[in-house]
């Protein structure tokens, strides 16, 4: 239950809609958590009363912490398998992409809708049917006798990811609502958001080489019937909201401007930032969320009421969520490449080489943050974190030809996953707190859309930076040579390689400015008090724990 001194999400002084419903402030009157709060009697479908913890809350922490396993390892393990996927099927270099694409944009513009969808029929439903249609979908994908086969099974996936990831994290959020608890599960939670990626890398290096590409999308499967026999017995959620209604032109003009932003710089990765395509997607894609952020405002019931983002902590934890994804995927994207076209290394080598980020990682969450989250405010853990991930990305951009392994990659790649372990806690925790139930799914939607924006705005800006930079240097190093009387084959293929890594290192920097805004952005904007700071009293409804 809230109280009047607890540093929550700031009062509007007028609605956010016209039926008057107040914002989630516990300083403006009754927060809509509190008015969750005092409902006389709720009770789960097992009649155990909704705020008594849940007695089996930590083998519910193993199911949803294994659906999320499932969608974050789906981001890179196809990624692996790609290439032989392309030769099986005699997909086209043009048309490869869209392996990748069809799953980011159905994933990405559908989050929102997931989340709310969640809200209105009830989270425990939503995730069941998104594990079950993730896993028929896979299924197909892995079965594809042609691409058409193949892209229409990653845009299934992406559908029903959509549904699940928010459905997961509300659920999480609901199952573990306050106290040590919750930022130990929050640390499990964050440990797989964030070092998943990593290990998707190296079980799809083995499946791809061991068995079949099929199997990076067959393994789906078992994984997500398992979680859905265990989501039957363990998990418990509120029905759905009665009689409510989709904001359907929220719908349309959110997913809709979302899978335009979302597309328009996938596209730009290949077509360039100055392409027609891209650009008329991109505005198409800018008008549609600024007509979806003037709906909201007038909907009797938006599908992202906009107090949810309004409240600085949370509108800042979910900024600094998508800059420090750019910077991920910038890690991950260039040293994929770095170890696997420069050093030589097998898939397999350069999924294992990946451990230790992903070690850091889930240390930084589970035994520091973890431990510290209930004890200090939410900036003095993800402020460091930050810092400590753009330095160790800023030390990759010192990496050239001759550079090994263990002399100079791995106390970067360490150094920057105990950063983001200390970072991704606090940030989900933050923004995931201080919301009624009936919001909680738009809201870890809203995280999620960040997570999956930041990477695709990451992964297209950053390999555009990296190719023409790398187009610039050979160009002037190629004439050069060239008039001092030609180049040797092996000459020229060091300068190409040098070149290469060039451009690598200056995406690579500017991935670390970007962590190093995420840091300064976190600083100003995140300024939410712990709960010691706060007395006992408090400390369940500070934000970092969710009322």
């Amino acid at each position: 239950m809230s109280d009047p001194s607890t540093p929550g999400p700031p009062s509007d002084s007028s609605s956010d809609s016209p039926n008057g419903s107040s914002s989630d402030s516990p300083s403006g009157g009754p927060s809509d958590a509190q008015a969750d709060a005092d409902a006389p009697g709720p009770t789960d479908a097992s009649g155990v009363p909704a705020d008594e913890p849940d007695p089996r809350r930590w083998w519910a922490l193993a199911v949803i912490a294994t659906a999320q396993l499932m969608v974050v390892l789906d981001a890179t393990i196809v990624n692996i398998a790609l290439p032989s996927a392309q030769r099986a099927l005699h997909i086209s270099n043009g048309n490869r992409q869209w392996v990748i694409t069809a799953y980011t944009l159905a994933f990405g513009g559908l989050l929102l809708l997931g989340g709310r969808i969640a809200d209105l029929v009830g989270r425990k439903r939503t995730f069941i049917i998104g594990l079950i249609g993730f896993a028929g979908s896979s299924a197909i994908g892995g079965a594809s006798t042609g691409q058409e086969m193949l892209f229409l099974s990653r845009a299934l996936q992406g559908v029903f990811a959509a549904v699940l990831a928010p459905s997961a994290l509300s659920l999480l959020t609901t199952t573990f609502p306050a106290g040590k608890e919750r930022a130990q599960a929050f640390g499990i939670f964050s440990a797989i958001a964030g070092g998943g990626s990593a290990i998707g890398l190296l079980l799809g290096g083995i499946l791809t080489e061991w068995l079949s590409w099929r199997w990076c999308l067959y393994v789906n499967v078992p994984i997500a019937l398992l979680a859905v026999i265990g989501a039957f017995m363990l998990l418990k959620d509120r029905a759905g909201t009665k009689d409510a209604h989709l904001d359907i032109p929220g719908v349309i003009l959110g997913c809709g401007g979302l899978v335009a932003i979302v597309y328009g710089f996938s596209q730009a990765e290949s077509d360039g930032w100055t392409s027609t395509e891209v650009l008329t997607v991109l505005s198409i894609g800018i008008a549609l969320l600024a007509a979806f952020t003037w709906w909201q405002t007038k909907s009797p019931g938006p599908l992202l009421p906009l107090h949810i983002i309004r409240e600085r902590n949370r509108g800042g934890s979910v900024l600094v969520m998508a800059l420090t994804t750019i910077g991920l995927f910038g890690a991950f994207l260039f040293l994929t490449f770095f170890l696997q076209n420069i050093l030589g290394y097998s898939p397999i080598k350069a999924g294992l080489a990946f451990l230790p980020l992903s070690a850091g990682i889930i240390i930084g969450s589970t035994q520091i943050s973890a431990r510290l989250l209930p004890l200090v405010p939410p900036r003095a853990l993800l402020v460091p974190g930050l810092l400590l991930s753009a330095g160790g990305m800023y030390s990759l951009t010192f990496i050239d030809t001759h550079s090994s392994y263990p002399a100079h990659i791995l106390p970067g790649t360490i150094l920057l996953g105990f950063g983001l372990g200390l970072t991704f806690l606090p940030v989900i925790s933050t923004a995931t707190s201080g919301v009624a139930q009936r919001d909680s799914g738009v809201t870890s939607a809203t995280v999620n859309t960040a997570q999956q924006v930041g990477g695709s705005i990451g992964t297209s800006l950053l390999n555009t930076i990296a190719a023409t930079s790398t187009t610039t240097y050979l160009t002037a190093h190629l004439a050069a040579a060239a008039r001092k009387g030609g180049l040797t084959p092996a000459e020229r293929s060091h300068i190409v390689d040098t070149g290469t890594v060039h451009g690598f290192t200056v995406a690579i920097a500017w991935a670390a400015i970007i962590l190093l805004a995420a840091a300064i952005i976190g600083a100003v904007l995140i300024n939410a008090k712990s709960p010691r700071s706060m007395g006992s009293d408090g400390a369940a409804d500070a934000p970092g724990a969710a009322v």
